[in-house]
Parts: structure tokens; sequence; C-alpha cells
């Protein structure tokens, strides 16, 4: 036995011992159900970002976390939502501590590296910084945990949950700006890390404000690439490749100053080279409000938009094709009494590389709608997202509600009140049933449950279930329990100073599960 026989079997005894002797399960047929080759175990670690919420001074921001209770956890575990400061660095390694303001226009210094400038104060005294106070921390599964800030100085925040904490975790951000541009509710569910990004959407017009926040989770920096698309394809960019976001630390990035092109309906290409990020666009119109626009979900043939608002007084659908192909669309409404094509909207031309949009008018004509986007013939992936406008003259607002994924096995959204929100449920293809649960308050009251029934090709605004004695704020959780898609979105409203406030969120699949391969011990494994 040579020398090399003898350190594969050393390295194969080692890396057993490590494992555990752990093998896969080989189904003992090839017709055995794969299914059982597997359990649906709860993630034991989330995160989480939240970008900086508004540099209005009049702004007020709160924060609501929550976590659905969920069989099969521990005992154990945390969560923590905490200022995104980046940390001094080692002298030795030659870099800078990273201190970053929050703040950028998205100009570059003009070097080759194409950072932001925003970045670094050119200290290096090798110490690291003290940890940033929590902005709120959680106490138990099934209620919500609560937090709070004022002015235009709050940072963004990164939030990271654990065992117990961990499974279907969710926050929402939600702001009042009573006055200025983008005066109004804006409201963001705070989203996991990512490498990349479509936001069908966003503008660069003179009336507008659009920033892309893009917060960096983790400990080394990460390099990302910003494309813009309109109208005639791909717009010229002078700084949106190669741009670097430092580690533990968030950029907000203005549209227009990438491009010197000005245009109403873009759809903006985030790509994440190198790393990992959070991304969320603020767009802050001067006379129509503004929100946040979240990711839309990512391209396909048929795409669903959930739960616009019944009193919306103008719709614009914006979409775009990723790909080398055009797309043909077929839009659909699902009203509460069925599918019905809007007059004079009947089909969507949308050409390879080009963003396309299209004003619907008050499509819902003051009932509960959803749009439904499918292929009318050769299925061509797209991305879709619709503005919404409320209210009339100059007591208008806006908001966005992109395309988004079905609530799948569950989703949640807190933040919600005694009264002004708005749950919407869409079952474009066959009828379905879900379960919706309203948490108990986050200053006290007890959970409650109800089951409806939402008709194929209907969206239903439900009635929702209020927590017995609920005091505080409390978080809906969607559950399907059947085979049906099922889409989701809800919508919180305020109003102030006439001014009809409101912002929209959907409830994609909170992916609280993962499939997990069985596995047994087999010694015979070093025997091979």
């Amino acid at each position: 036995m040579n020398r090399t026989t003898l350190s594969l079997i050393a390295g194969t005894a080692a890396l057993a011992a490590v494992t555990g002797f752990a093998t896969l399960n080989q189904p003992d047929t090839p017709g055995a159900d794969s299914a059982q080759a597997a359990a649906e175990l709860p993630v034991e670690r989330t995160s989480l970002l939240c970008p900086s919420p508004s540099t209005s001074d009049l702004a007020e921001t709160s924060y609501t976390s929550f976590t659905p209770v969920t069989k099969g956890t521990g005992a154990d575990g945390k969560a923590e939502l905490a200022p995104a400061v980046e940390e001094s660095a080692d002298p030795a390694s030659g870099k800078t501590d990273g201190k970053t303001d929050g703040k950028t226009d998205g100009k570059t210094d003009g070097k080759a590296s194409g950072k932001t400038d925003g970045k670094t104060d050119g200290k290096a005294d090798g110490k690291k910084k003290a940890a940033a106070k929590p902005a709120l921390t959680p106490k138990a599964p099934g209620a919500p945990a609560v937090g709070a800030t004022t002015g235009g100085d709050a940072p963004a925040l990164v939030g990271t949950a654990e065992g117990r904490f961990a499974p279907g975790w969710t926050v929402q951000e939600t702001t009042e700006v009573p006055a200025g541009s983008g005066r109004g509710l804006q409201g963001l569910a705070c989203s996991a890390p990512d490498t990349e990004f479509w936001f069908p959407g966003v503008s660069t017009a003179a009336a507008r404000t659009d920033y892309v926040h893009l917060t960096n989770p983790d400990d080394s920096a990460a390099v990302v690439d910003i494309e813009l698309y309109g109208k005639d394809g791909a717009l010229a960019t002078t700084v949106g490749e190669g741009l670097t976001v430092p580690a533990h630390s968030s950029e907000p990035i203005l549209l227009s100053t990438l491009t010197g092109e000005k245009q109403d309906d873009l759809t903006l290409h985030v790509n994440v080279r190198s790393g990992r990020l959070g991304a969320a666009v603020q767009a802050l119109d001067e006379k129509l409000g503004g929100d946040w626009l979240a990711a839309a979900t990512d391209p396909a043939p048929t795409q669903v938009i959930p739960g616009i608002p019944k009193d919306a007084t103008a719709v614009r659908l914006v979409a775009y094709a990723p790909g080398d192909a055009d797309a043909d669309l077929k839009i659909q409404l699902a009203s509460p009494s069925g599918l019905i094509t809007p007059a004079g909207h009947e089909t969507l031309h949308v050409k390879a590389g080009r963003t396309i949009s299209v004003d619907l008018g008050d499509v819902t004509r003051g009932e509960a709608g959803s749009l439904v986007l499918t292929p009318t013939d050769r299925s061509v992936p797209v991305v879709a997202a619709v503005r919404v406008l409320r209210g009339k003259g100059a007591d208008q607002e806006s908001a966005f509600i992109p395309a988004t994924a079905p609530v799948g096995t569950r989703a949640s959204a807190a933040g919600n009140s005694a009264k002004g929100a708005i749950l919407s449920l869409t079952a474009p293809k066959s009828a379905a049933q879900v379960k919706v649960t309203a948490s108990a308050g986050s200053g006290g009251g007890t959970a409650v449950s109800k089951t409806y029934t939402i008709r194929a090709g209907t969206t239903q605004d439900v009635e929702l279930p209020v927590p017995t004695g609920l005091k505080g704020s409390y978080a809906l959780t969607v559950e399907t329990l059947t085979a049906a898609p099922v889409y989701a979105s809800r919508t919180l409203t305020s109003t102030q100073e006439g001014v009809p406030g409101f912002t929209v969120q959907t409830l994609p699949d909170d992916r609280g599960t993962v499939s997990v391969p069985q596995a047994d011990e087999d010694v015979a494994v070093l025997q091979k």
C-alpha cells in the first residue's frame, strides 16, 4: 500500500468523522417516491435589510418585526435589527474605516474602481467601533415587536434572526412624510440579500427623484452593475458599472446621475458581480407623493400584480422583456366577479430589451382588482409593475405594486392597525382556500384566524380578523390550504390633511422551511 493510498484513506476517515458518516439515501427502486427522501424543516437563520427611510426632517418612521409561530423549531434563538455601520479596519491592511453618511448622489470620483462618493473619510485607527444599539429586538415569535425613529438621519438597518425567530421573519418599515417631495405614506417590507433585482417603473423625469438603495450586510465589499432600459433600449450610463458598496454599509444612488436621458418609465436592473446586497427604490414625486418600489419577481411569461386599490384613479402598467425575443401579453383584470379584459387594452406588445408603459386609467372602477398578464402565443419572460394613484388634483398620492410570486405555503405582513389595513387575495387559475391569522398585538391581545374561499379568476378584499383585545399593531399571516396558487397584497392607508396616503406590499412565500434530504450512516463508503 503506497503513501497516496494511505493519505486517501486518512482523508476519507477524517471527512466521515466530520459528517457523521452521513450519506444520502437512494430509493430502493427507480419508482420510489422522492418526496419521502426529504423533510421540510424550519430554516435556522434569516437576514433582512431595511434601507434608510427618508431624508425629510419631518419624517416619522415605524418598524414592526414579526415571526409566525412555526412547528419544529427549538426553544432557542434571537432576532435583532441594528444600524448598518461599517467597522474600522486593521491599519496594516491599508483599508480605511469606511464611515458613511448614508447619502450619496451616485457620482464617482473618476477612478476606475467606480466607487460612489459617499465612501470613506480616510481614517484608519485600527480600532473597532462600538456595537451600534439595536433599533429593535423581538422578544418571542407570535407577537410583533415595534420601534420608531424621526427625522431624516435614520440609518439603514441590517437584521438577523436565528433559531425559533428565523422561519418567516418579516420586518415592515413605514414612514409618514407630511409635506415636501414624496409626501404621504411610504412602506416597504425589508428584503433578504440577493444577487439580482429588477425594478420596472423607475424614472429619471424632472418631477421624479428616484434613489436605488443598496445595502451590504456582509464583511466584504460588494461590486454591482446598474443598468437602465427605456423605450428605445439600454440607456448610456456614465458610472453604472463596477460600483462598490463597502461592507456593512448602505449607498443610496440617485438614478438621474447615472444618465443624461430623462424618461418617465424605465426598468432598472441591479446585477451583483460579487457579494450580496439588499436593493429597493425610493421614488419621490414633487406633486404625486411617493413610495418604495420593491423588486419585481423573477422574469417569467406569466405575471400577476395583486391588490390594486378599488378607488384607484389612475393605473400605469410598466413591463420589460429582458431576453432576445419580443413578448405579446394578454392583459386581464381579476375582479370580484371574474377575469375581464380592460376595454382598449386587450394586449400589450413588449419589444425585446425595451420598456413599454400603458395608462389603464381607473381600471378597477370601484372594485377590488389584480392584473394578470399571460402570453398570447409563445412564452417570453417579462418583468412588470404598476404605479397607482389615489385622490384627485393636488391631493393625489402614489404607490407601486410589482409583479410577485404566489403566497405558497405561508406569508406574513406586519404593521397593521385596527383600521386602515386591507388584504387582497387573488386566485387567477382555480378556486382556492386560505387561512388568515391576525396575530396578538404588539401591546397585547389574542390571535384570531379566519378561512376564506377565493373563486377562480377573482380578487377579493377580505374583511380582516382583528385580534381580541388588540393593543398596538398586529401582523397578518396568510396560509394556503389548497394546491391552487394564491397571490396577495396588503394595503395600508392613512389620510393627512386631506391627502389619501397609502402603501402596498405584496406577500410572496416567506421561505420559512427548507427541504432537507434524509441521511443515514453508511460505513461501507470507506470500503469503496
